[in-house]
């Protein structure tokens, strides 16, 4: 589990396209101390398992499923990206709870610079807009981020200048796509409430008057 709190930018350093699948190497000195094989690191907000360690850097395999479900298809060596370490139990939860099973994503539409602070509108796929309330949480290329305004085909959030700095969203323009992960409570309180709403009404045995 992660809680959207970027640890540092690394950059892929290499891509090798495989059968169905990609390697990326990539290059993070703060994630990478004491990184061994089987440890999970969050990559623009996918969960990613490391193959190999050496120096500052890693490999990770990419799975079809995952290229095609999220923006990691799109990175090419020099491309800029988020990285986290998983979070350890009794550790603060900074963000929110994070898995790193991107949902589905969008675009950056707009930019709304100003002295503190930058307004990003972000598209928003259909079938994900039901998650996505105002001032709730939502994990935006692995970052955590507030949603300040929903509509139905879109969210805005507001970057402070430590966001800007140090993560990806820094550096995003217009129609330059972004990982999206909903809020997981969101998602199991629909399932909740939908198995309730079909399960069949129960049945009362019926009630025997006492004979005097």
């Amino acid at each position: 589990m992660f809680t959207g709190i970027v640890e540092e930018l690394g950059e892929i350093t290499a891509v090798e396209n495989l059968p169905d699948a990609s390697r990326f190497r990539l290059r993070g000195p703060v994630v990478t101390e004491g990184a061994k094989h089987g440890d999970s690191i969050a990559v623009n907000g996918v969960c990613l398992t490391v193959v190999e360690h050496e120096g500052d850097e890693f490999t990770a395999d990419v799975m079809a499923e995952t290229l095609n479900r999220s923006s990691l298809g799109a990175l090419t060596v020099g491309s800029r990206v988020n990285l986290e370490r998983p979070t350890s139990v009794g550790a603060r939860l900074g963000g929110h709870i994070v898995q790193g099973h991107v949902d589905g994503t969008g675009e950056i539409v707009e930019r709304k610079p100003s002295e503190n602070w930058e307004i990003v509108k972000v598209s928003l796929p259909a079938d994900l807009s039901r998650y996505v309330v105002e001032k709730g949480s939502i994990t935006v290329d692995g970052v955590s981020l507030t949603v300040v305004d929903a509509g139905p085909d879109y969210f805005t959030i507001s970057l402070i200048p430590t966001t800007l700095a140090l993560t990806t969203l820094g550096l995003k323009q217009p129609g330059d796509p972004v990982n999206l992960e909903v809020d997981i409570i969101a998602k199991y309180v629909e399932r909740l409430l939908g198995d309730r709403a079909q399960a069949p009404a129960p049945v009362h045995a019926p009630v025997q008057e006492a004979t005097k």
